[in-house]
């Protein structure tokens, strides 16, 4: 087994990325503090052509060498736009026919192994603050939650290690 360099990967240009036909995802990024979760999640949604990301609230926006660091070019690529209230984010995309769910630990959540995509939908993921979560205003708004069964001490993960389960499971659905 030997290693493939970069030049075999066969990857898209910038331009190609911009054109072709994208995931139906949209990740919404609500109050996110560190810099190097941002620039992780635009990696992982470059990785899976997502439609889009609204970074809102306190969540830095690029360019900024911190995100930088992490995306690795890919602000350049995934379509971003920020807004200072998740809640106005939210009530747009619903009013545009998209589902929106938030990542978080709820009463009558999903289970991420139990959640089914209805490949007719397209879809948002709410992702809130490293400590706080997601909101209960925006729990409250949208259209469900899904929650990262979990099975050892501790409450939570990394918000840029939960999106990129996430998105990897809801995209392996979608591409089945």
């Amino acid at each position: 087994m030997r290693k493939l360099e970069n030049s075999e990967l066969d990857r898209k240009t910038v331009e190609d990325f911009k054109t072709a036909s994208k995931t139906p995802l949209i990740i919404v990024m609500d109050d996110i503090r560190s810099l190097h979760n941002i620039g992780s999640v635009f990696r992982t949604a470059d990785a899976f052509l997502i439609e889009k990301i609204y970074l809102c609230g306190i969540t830095a926006t690029p360019p900024h060498k911190e995100i930088q660091k992490t995306a690795l070019g890919a602000t350049e690529t995934v379509a971003w736009e920020h807004n200072k209230n998740v809640l106005d984010v939210i009530k747009q995309l619903q009013s545009e026919n998209v589902t929106v769910l938030a990542i978080e630990q709820v009463e009558q959540a999903y289970l991420l192994d139990e959640f089914v995509v209805d490949s007719s939908k397209k879809y948002a993921l709410v992702f809130g603050n490293e400590v706080y979560g997601v909101s209960q205003e925006a729990v409250a708004l949208c259209d469900g939650c899904v929650e990262i069964p979990q099975l050892g001490t501790k409450h939570s993960l990394n918000i840029a290690v939960s999106a990129g389960i996430v998105i990897w499971d809801l995209f392996k659905q979608l591409k089945a």
